[in-house]
């Protein structure tokens, strides 16, 4: 369905509208813009209509007595042997009743056609219906039809009939063709329609049309990056800019090829009954109109196995989202976000975590606490010496290194991992955290951050 092509077209320049006068072309363009209809609510129509009512006269309701009329053809159309009844009245007292669900959106069933040129947004497709008449008494002969697109960067061949030109166009015809462009950059857009034909006078004339039209950005998309341990979370809000509802049919995260992503949902209700079914007719998830807002959450992690990969050039890139969506009668976009970046970190020569942690702890008896140190450079480090640093409230820990205070470790070669056990003892019972094992490099003489603390439970025997 095409609405009429208003208030997108820019009035010509003073010098472009005398060159046009002068020429007198024959031809001309005409432009639609090819959409799908709407619905229309009218508030007219909850009034419900009555059968009876091209019965009743203008002052049936107003005269002395009106009930007289009401009776007369209450009668006329619903004798006393008739086993059907209308239900209503002529005192509209019941016209505002919802009969049915359907009732309260006040809508006739008509489908309206846009009246203007409306809004293009970023990711639809551009569709047009675009019409050429002979306005003139004569016939125009071998026409050279062309039409583009014109932006900021790059213009875009949508017809050429070059190697084929209309033979004629008849006094009073038209030659119509469609074009569509799907859009993918914003701001200011031109279709050029560019017509070279001959006139009734054998003349070779050049008719240029400009039509004008800007690009907006339906949605917009605010991410953050949060990172916990081993663990990095994104999160998605999706802003709508339209003045329709979006229908999100799909919101993926494309994970670069050092991670793996996995969106996080809020659980279901227990009486959800989830089936093939069920997963393949999944309502679309509903973004209102005029800044509604949908947030989705991913966890990321690491596809890497090797350690030393993961840091390497370009690991902080994420990915990139990949969105479609339609509006209330299905009209389809699609957009591409560009590379979403983690957080800068300052990377790690040396890592340093625990391992094992033995699930059950005595008051008083050594436990062994499994931990790995991995070089994550290309060349031999070490060696090092592991302890447990002093409190800095000067309290006395509850969990303290049993036997030697410190620990001494060999090199360790490039990209290697080396694994040890560190004996502890816990003096108090409860919760209790194994906090402050440092690492020192001996040849650097440099110490490393502190082990992040491990909270354990402390059972008497």
């Amino acid at each position: 369905m095409a609405s009429p092509y208003a208030g997108g077209v820019q009035p010509p320049s003073p010098a472009a509208a005398v060159q046009q006068q002068q020429q007198n072309h024959s031809l001309a363009f005409r432009v639609m813009r090819l959409s799908r209809p709407s619905l229309q609510p009218d508030l007219a129509a909850l009034l419900r209509f009555d059968p009876r009512d091209v019965f009743l006269p203008e002052d049936a309701l107003t005269g002395s007595d009106p009930s007289a009329a009401a009776n007369f053809l209450d009668g006329l159309l619903h004798p006393s042997d008739s086993a059907t009844a209308v239900p209503g009245d002529f005192t509209f007292r019941d016209r505002f009743l919802l009969r049915d669900p359907a009732d309260a959106l006040a809508l006739p069933g008509l489908l309206v056609l846009p009246q203007s040129f409306g809004a293009i947004y970023l990711g639809e497709t551009f569709c047009s219906y675009i019409s050429i008449n002979n306005s003139s008494s004569f016939e125009a002969r071998d026409v050279v039809i062309k039409a583009e697109i014109q932006t900021e960067r790059q213009r875009i061949l949508l017809l050429d009939t070059s190697k084929s030109p209309v033979e004629s166009i008849r006094s009073g015809g038209r030659y119509d063709f469609i074009v569509e462009h799907d859009v993918k950059e914003l701001g200011a857009h031109t279709l050029v329609c560019t017509a070279l034909y001959n006139d009734g006078d054998g003349e070779r004339k050049y008719l240029p049309q400009f039509f004008k039209f800007s690009v907006s950005n339906p949605l917009s998309v605010r991410t953050k990056v949060r990172t916990i341990k081993d663990i990095t979370y994104l999160e998605a809000c999706i802003e709508n800019h339209t003045k329709s509802n979006l229908y999100m049919d799909q919101v993926d995260f494309e994970p670069a090829q050092q991670w793996s992503a996995t969106r996080l949902e809020a659980d279901e209700h227990p009486s959800a009954v989830k089936s093939a079914i069920g997963d393949l007719c999944k309502q679309p998830i509903l973004i209102r109109a005029g800044g509604g807002i949908y947030n989705y959450l991913y966890q990321l992690r690491s596809s890497s196995d090797e350690a030393g990969q993961t840091k390497s050039e370009g690991s902080s890139i994420l990915g990139k989202f990949q969105i479609t969506w339609r509006t209330n009668l299905g009209e389809p976009g699609r957009l591409q976000t560009q590379n979403i970046h983690s957080t800068p970190t300052a990377s790690k020569d040396v890592d340093l975590r625990a391992v094992k942690v033995p699930p059950i702890i005595y008051v008083e008896r050594a436990f062994m606490v499994n931990l790995c140190l991995t070089n994550q450079t290309d060349k031999t480090v070490g060696p090092f010496e592991v302890f447990l640093a002093p409190s800095m409230s000067g309290e006395d820990r509850a969990v303290l290194v049993n036997g030697p205070q410190k620990l001494i470790l060999p090199l360790v070669e490039a990209f290697e991992s080396m694994k040890f056990n560190l004996s502890m003892v816990a003096t108090q019972l409860g919760v209790q955290k194994i906090s402050g094992i440092t690492m020192y490099a001996v040849q650097e003489k440099k110490y490393y951050e502190p082990l992040p603390d491990i909270e354990i439970f402390v059972d008497a025997e």
